[in-house]
């Protein structure tokens, strides 16, 4: 006696068709399309557009082992910045002149300080509470102010310092707190 149902369940099942050429290509542009609204929704509201040669501080090489970075060999590409684009243009770093980020202790400085201001580096050693501060640059060329509005830690001052400036400042120990005196 054989049963209906086992027979019918031992029958081999049809293999499904793979889809055609629409359906591939209507796939294909779906997955196009919101791959860009992915990158739209994304793309910061304040990413300027890349126009020049010229290095975009934030990107600068940092100092590491003791050597200071060399001026112009950073990437040329403008790198994500904060605030608004219509805000003041950073500038060139003059000849001569060794280019240094600074993160101060009190970023609220940087919201009076702007790109071709001169400003007076100071430095306090780490850990020295009361200590006096040492000058290590008068009258540095502000170029640029790097996320003047973040409250994160990554806001700092782009100078432009002579090289024996800028090795007294990068070889201060870790920790220790940068301060600037903005001249008139």
């Amino acid at each position: 006696m054989v049963d209906p149902d086992s027979t019918r369940a031992l029958r081999p099942l049809r293999r499904p068709s793979l889809p055609g050429g629409r359906t591939l290509l209507r796939a294909g542009l779906v997955a196009a399309l919101l791959g860009l609204a992915a990158a739209v929704l994304h793309t910061p509201t304040g990413c300027p557009a890349v126009t020049g040669s010229t290095p975009s501080p934030d990107r600068a090489p940092a100092a590491t082992d003791g050597q200071m970075p060399v001026p112009g060999t950073g990437p040329t590409e403008a790198g994500d910045r904060s605030g608004p684009s219509s805000g003041p243009v950073p500038l060139p770093l003059p000849s001569g002149s060794v280019g240094v980020p600074v993160r101060l202790a009190e970023p609220a400085a940087l919201a009076v300080v702007r790109p071709g201001a001169r400003v007076d580096l100071l430095a306090a050693p780490p850990g020295e509470a009361g200590a006096e501060a040492i000058l290590l640059a008068a009258g540095a060329l502000v170029l640029d102010v790097l996320g003047g509005g973040a409250t994160d830690g990554s806001a700092a001052l782009y100078l432009a310092l002579r090289p024996d400036q800028a090795q007294r400042a990068v070889g201060l120990p870790e920790g220790s707190r940068f301060a600037i005196v903005v001249r008139g």
